[in-house]
């Protein structure tokens, strides 16, 4: 069985994280894909460089990097590729090249009819998780750049998402999509049987008309009643939090336009040849895996904050926590022993400036506070300068404070000039000082566009294969999340039971409780 901590070149990439500065003597920016990634203020030095190559060559990152463009099985808990850099490629590869070619074809063809007839004011989309979190990321980030309809998202299972999806909409003029990769969703099929139920109250002859799919099981969607001519499809071998290069895409294509998909898929292409082709120190992808597998496993910081200083990139958070949460949140290796080193920090955050009235008093001052990944855009697509201009201003400053710090001295010296009273300043003094030294990422994008976004979201995907190497589990599957599916099935078929059903026995004595409390309506 393997043991990541006693493995030499894991000994040697500690104890240079360890001996490394945590404030930077040297600028250390590097360009990807239109991209700017400021690591100055993560650890960095000679040793760590060359202790950071060697673990990754024990951990066999050039072989995995390469499995992952040639469509190997590297997802071995699910004998599956995870392909999705061939979804975005420009020529995509000679095995999937024509299933590829023909989805993209099929989809440019019914947004350009849909467009043509002046179709469809209206699109509702039925998905979760990763068939919702980027399309929804991406429609409300390039939205100011013009839409061509109205775009609603209903995820939750709660009623309350749907009905508020579906008011004051026109039905007749309404599509509704469900995305769902194994079109057993419960959530989205829900969804979807109330906007059934809603187009038929309106007088819809035919609902089902109404509706299209994006899917890897066109066989449930045809079932279901859906046109073969509105069923799009992706593959297994597309993660549903790496499948908005797919057919997954069809809300934003239908939103924002056909190019605004292209050019996202555009932005991320150019971020794959720079992940595959810039040497390791100059790589974006893998340098930020590498910084925050320090800051996780050796450092031992619990989470990491994400502040995008655009408002408009607000749902970055929750699609981040989803890649990065259900990617790297396990601990058990290949040969299926444990991992002796913690992995996957708690992913959070909101946008800058309301995060500094929110969270920031932590992350300066608790005890251990967080590292923190900044995103700016350098060019507004507003004109109001001044607004931009504090926007950075305190983008910066954030940084800076918690690198920087203040000390005792520092602080004494400042609350003195207000209080006079020597024996009140110094304990005042111990309330304003701030530790300092903690790490920060800052991205700066040129502006934030479809291209951009695209290349962004790829960045972090890349980042979180390389962790997943690093630590040597398998980013690409989530057993947690299918046993609590189970689990769920199970207690809403007790449920229906109406309270009668004896056999909740099985349950701790709290579910078995409320099982029994909710099911007789309490």
């Amino acid at each position: 069985m393997s043991s990541l901590s006693n493995s030499p070149a894991w000994q040697q990439f500690s104890l240079a994280v360890l001996n490394s500065p945590s404030k930077p003597d040297a600028l250390r920016v590097m360009t990807a894909a239109d991209l700017e990634i400021d690591l100055t203020m993560q650890r960095s030095s000679a040793a760590l460089t060359e202790a950071a190559q060697a673990l990754l060559t024990q951990q066999g990152f050039e072989q995995y990097r390469r499995e992952l463009f040639d469509g190997a099985t590297i997802n071995w808990t699910e004998n599956r590729a995870a392909w999705h850099t061939a979804l975005r490629a420009i020529n995509p590869p000679e095995p999937v090249a024509e299933a590829i070619t023909t989805e993209r074809l099929r989809l440019t063809r019914f947004v350009e009819e849909v467009n043509a007839r002046n179709q469809y004011r209206n699109v509702v989309h039925l998905g979760i998780g990763g068939s919702d979190w980027g399309p929804r990321l991406a429609f409300d980030s390039l939205a100011g750049q013009g839409t061509r309809r109205t775009l609603r998202f209903a995820s939750n299972v709660d009623a309350h998402a749907i009905s508020a999806a579906l008011e004051g909409l026109d039905a007749h003029d309404t599509l509704v999509i469900i995305s769902s990769k194994s079109f057993t969703t419960i959530e989205s099929l829900a969804n979807a049987a109330c906007a059934i139920d809603w187009l038929r109250a309106s007088g819809v002859p035919n609902p089902l008309d109404h509706f299209a799919a994006v899917t890897a099981n066109p066989q449930a969607a045809r079932n279901f009643g859906i046109n073969d001519d509105r069923i799009f499809q992706f593959w297994d071998w597309v993660g549903g939090r790496y499948s908005l290069w797919s057919s997954i895409g069809l809300p934003i294509a239908l939103g924002l336009g056909i190019d605004a998909l292209n050019d996202m898929r555009a932005g991320a292409a150019a971020m794959d040849e720079h992940f595959l082709s810039a040497p390791i120190e100059h790589n974006a992808p893998v340098q930020m895996a590498l910084s925050a597998v320090a800051n996780r496993s050796v450092l031992g910081y619990g989470s990491f904050a994400l502040c995008p200083y655009d408002a408009r990139l607000g749902n970055l958070v929750p699609w981040l926590q989803q890649l990065e949460m259900e990617s790297l949140g396990k601990a058990t290796l290949r040969d299926g022993s444990t991992l002796d080193v913690p992995s996957s920090p708690a992913v959070w955050g909101m946008p800058g400036t309301d995060s500094q009235h929110t969270f920031f008093q932590w992350l300066h001052q608790d005890g251990k506070g967080a590292p923190v990944d900044f995103i700016l855009c350098a060019t507004p697509d507003h004109r109001h300068t001044r607004h931009h201009r504090l926007l950075i201003a305190n983008c910066l400053a954030q940084r800076a404070a918690l690198l920087e710090g203040k000390s005792y001295e520092q602080s004494l010296k400042e609350v003195s000039k207000t209080e006079k009273n020597l024996e009140k300043a110094a304990v005042l003094a111990h309330h304003h000082v701030h530790p300092g030294g903690r790490p920060s990422t800052l991205i700066v994008l040129p502006k934030l566009e479809a291209r951009q976004l695209g290349a962004l979201l790829a960045l972090y995907e890349h980042k979180v294969f390389t962790e997943g190497v690093l630590w040597g589990i398998n980013p690409f599957d989530q057993w947690g999340v299918e046993f609590g599916k189970r689990l769920a099935g199970d207690i809403e078929r007790r449920l229906d039971a109406l309270g009668s059903d004896p056999a909740v026995s099985p349950y701790d004595p709290s579910t078995a409780y409320w099982v029994r409390k909710l099911a007789s309506g309490g």
